[in-house]
């Protein structure tokens, strides 16, 4: 695979030149129009393959051509008809545009523009719909997909994305123009982008409409990011869409379809208790491409070290008397303990160890290995078990992986997270959804701790069971839901129903569907009321998105085997066609028959390149049986030996790892923590007990810009020294660290409850003098003791 992905040796130019998109968010789903400016500078016919990546599950629903004054719009066809027609129109000098979706993953999609002319133009149109995700912090993803990494594809599994993906080395030689539109019932409360972006322009008083454009001169050699935010977005919608007027009464585009958006909100005496029980397993990517760095910044950590930094904030923020596990995989995988072991001060200890002498160093990227064992470990009752999944998600099979964790949902929740630039968003999302758990995504200058403790927040929730849906509608109405089953709600976070509904409306205007399940042996209820009467202007985006959620159903049964195979395939198929959306088993197909001419020789064939994030590290996750430092030639990915030691070693003095006898003496010596005592936070973190104290000691002090002297000359009397010290601790994490609160709340938590346990009569005291001590102003409420 050529690296830069031109097929032959030569510096031909690439004939892709420009991508304009624009993008028109209304509300919670985004319509993104996106065309492709291909020229042939060549004297030869050309063919042009361009590989790229779409957001995971996003729905194709157009695909034009348009060569001079002649647009082509394509059709939605059987894969292999269109295939067919392709190679026969291209054979016989015709232009043909064949645009179909990848059969490993669903977010890969392939472009071939066949039997351009020499200097002729061509401008590609491409139109998809996708709902935008939601963050833990309650902003709106959206993201213009820019980089597409090798997939890793496990020996053996026939995965073919590997030999198609083209990737570039730095920027891409066609430029990006990005416009957004947005439109909500809700006001806008900001926009924010990993990306240079011109002023945001409200295009109204109630700022419910606003537009934004991408600043000039953008490379276009990241993704790009926008975070939105609306206010009062947790408020309960519902969406009614009408269908094709000229389709058939009773199909699902001839007929209305309703997009339900639910926030549940559970009662704060539920919520403020957190489950002591449960098994957490944290599995984590040690390919070779996570000794990359997270983002392109120059004091940017590699995503090992980052994913090290995380597993210590988890492993003491853990409640004592839950079960834990941690494990790594490559092109293996390994465990630190035989199965999960309780969670104490020595299993605590145990892994902090083998933690730091985590390293990149496991080849390839099979994760579905480590899942397959992970499962075949029976559950210990009265403690759901709970995957934490960390990985740069470059996977070629990631259909089975998904299957295989939606197999066993009901026995864990899967928590995934996306490193760094390329990972697969039909893998990252993928798992939570079919895991009943949530996604997110470290880019850019995001660091990962943050995001990983919002997600065991979740995780350490009381679970809500029995989740049931009703519709109430007039009795000329049925009600047929399109979305899967919900498994799964997390307080304050989105759950979309899709549904159609068939039959005439007889007068009532007004339709309910209501939500109830169980909250800690509590019934919960939650109902909203919504307008049988279609919405204007909202196109056919929910149809669109409703038909690519069934279609995905579909395509997961089929996967599943059994008898009615050829039946759901026509199934889906009859769907993909009806809604003009792209399956598995469909294509878009174009052809130009006014353009035929004779085409001497062979058409030369040409790779137009995504972006690609390998240029400074390792590209080892093509490789799986090869050792790591041989397939990735370590010193030769560097200026020199001593940025190689840099890297490998935390960035520490060179000249002192030397003195380590070997990499392991490197690893065991106080050498591995300068990062950590970088960052105070970190280094207090980890002189934490399992229990949720401190010792008071000089490196404690050392944090709060102390003596050790100086902290136990000011004790009260009546105080022993770990009470003293967990008492600092806290008033330092409040009074110095209040913004990063969500990475240390359950530390704090803890160390609370031990407080409280140890019944300390002079509580008040101790905090003012620790207070005048530190140099705070914390009061006793807030530290919640």
């Amino acid at each position: 695979m050529n690296s830069c992905g031109l097929v032959s040796e030569g510096k031909i130019p690439v004939p892709l030149k420009s991508i304009t998109v624009d993008a028109w968010i209304q509300g919670h789903v985004v319509t993104v129009t996106s065309t492709l400016q291909y020229v042939n500078e060549e004297e030869r016919h050309l063919e042009a393959l361009f590989v790229f990546p779409l957001p995971a599950d996003a729905a194709v629903c157009h695909f034009s051509a348009k060569i001079g004054e002649q647009e082509i719009v394509a059709e939605v066809q059987e894969r292999q008809s269109a295939r067919d027609q392709y190679d026969d129109a291209v054979s016989s000098g015709q232009q043909a545009f064949l645009l179909e979706e990848s059969a490993e993953s669903s977010d890969v999609f392939r472009l071939s523009v066949g039997c351009l002319s020499p200097g002729q133009n061509a401008a590609i149109t491409i139109i998809y719909v996708t709902e935008l995700a939601v963050q833990a912090d309650h902003a709106l993803r959206f993201c213009l997909p820019a980089v597409l990494n090798p997939r890793y594809t496990p020996a053996g599994s026939g995965g073919g994305i590997v030999s198609e993906i083209s990737s570039v080395c730095g920027s891409v030689p066609y430029t990006l123009t990005l416009s957004v539109h947005v439109s909500s019932p809700n006001p806008i409360s900001k926009l924010e982008s990993n990306c240079t972006l011109d002023t945001l322009v409200f295009l109204n008083s109630d700022h419910t409409h606003a537009m934004v454009n991408l600043s000039p001169g953008h490379m276009f050699d990241k993704d790009v990011e926008l975070f939105l935010y609306y206010q009062n977005t947790h408020q309960p919608t519902a969406i009614v869409e009408a269908g094709v007027a000229t389709d058939q009464p009773g199909s699902l585009m001839g007929d209305p379809v309703v997009m339900v958006s639910l926030y549940p909100e559970f009662p704060e005496e539920v919520m403020s208790s957190l489950a002591s029980q449960g098994e957490l397993v944290f599995v984590v990517d040690r390919s070779g491409s996570m000794d990359c760095m997270l983002n392109r910044g120059k004091r940017a950590q590699r995503r090992i070290d980052s994913a090290k930094d995380t597993l210590l904030l988890l492993l003491k923020s853990l409640p004592l008397g839950c079960f834990f596990n941690i494990y790594g995989f490559g092109s293996h995988f390994e465990s630190f303990f035989p199965k999960s072991v309780v969670y104490n001060q020595d299993t605590m200890d145990e892994a902090l160890k083998r933690v730091k002498k985590m390293q990149a160093d496991m080849g390839g990227t099979e994760i579905l290995q480590p899942l397959k064992h992970i499962y075949s470990q029976p559950c210990y009752p009265d403690h759901p078990r709970q995957l934490f999944i960390f990985t740069d998600g470059e996977v070629g099979n990631t259909k089975e992986v998904l299957d295989l964790v939606k197999r066993h949902v009901h026995s864990h929740r899967c928590f995934s997270f996306g490193i760094g630039e390329g990972a697969s968003a039909a893998l990252i999302t993928g798992m939570a959804r079919e895991g009943s758990g949530h996604a997110q995504f470290i880019t850019g200058s995001d660091r990962m701790q943050p995001k990983v403790m919002q997600s065991l927040q979740f995780a350490l929730k009381p679970r809500v069971v029995n989740i049931s849906v009703k519709w109430t509608v007039p009795d000329s109405i049925t009600v047929d839901t399109l979305s899967p089953p919900i498994n799964v709600l997390f307080q304050g976070q989105r759950a979309l129903i899709y549904a159609h509904l068939n039959g005439e409306n007889s007068g009532s205007s007004e339709g309910t569907v209501t939500v109830t399940y169980s909250l800690k042996g509590q019934p919960v209820t939650n109902q909203l009321h919504f307008c049988l009467k279609p919405t204007e202007d909202t196109g056919l985006a929910i149809h669109r998105l409703a038909a690519r959620s069934l279609i995905h159903s579909l395509e997961q049964q089929e996967r599943a085997g059994g008898a009615g195979m050829e039946d759901i395939k026509s199934r889906m198929v009859e769907l993909s066609v009806q809604a003009g959306v792209s399956c598995v088993h469909t294509a878009f197909i174009a052809i130009n028959k006014e353009s035929r001419q004779t085409v001497k020789g062979p058409l030369l064939q040409r790779r137009v390149p995504t972006g690609g994030y390998y240029s400074d590290c390792f590209d080892s996750d093509i490789y799986s049986d090869i050792e790591f430092s041989e397939a990735c030639g370590i010193m030769d990915c560097f200026d020199d030996s001593e940025e190689c030691l840099e890297s490998l070693c935390c960035f520490a003095d060179t000249e002192s790892v030397g003195a380590c006898e070997d990499m392991d003496d490197f690893v065991e010596s106080e050498l591995f923590d300068v990062e950590l005592q970088k960052d105070s936070l970190l280094q207090l973190v980890s002189l934490q007990k399992a229990s949720g104290c401190w010792d008071l000691n000089s490196t404690l002090a050392h944090v709060f810009g102390k003596t050790e002297d100086e902290l136990t000359n000011q004790k009260p009397e009546q105080v022993n020294q770990s009470v003293w010290a967990t008492l600092l601790a806290l008033i330092w994490l409040y009074g110095y660290k209040i913004n990063d609160q969500v990475e240390w709340q359950f530390v704090a938590m803890k160390a609370a409850s031990w407080i409280r346990s140890q019944k300390v009569g002079s509580v008040s005291q101790c905090v003012c003098v620790g207070n005048v001590l530190l140099g705070c102003q914390v009061t006793e409420e807030t530290l919640g003791i």
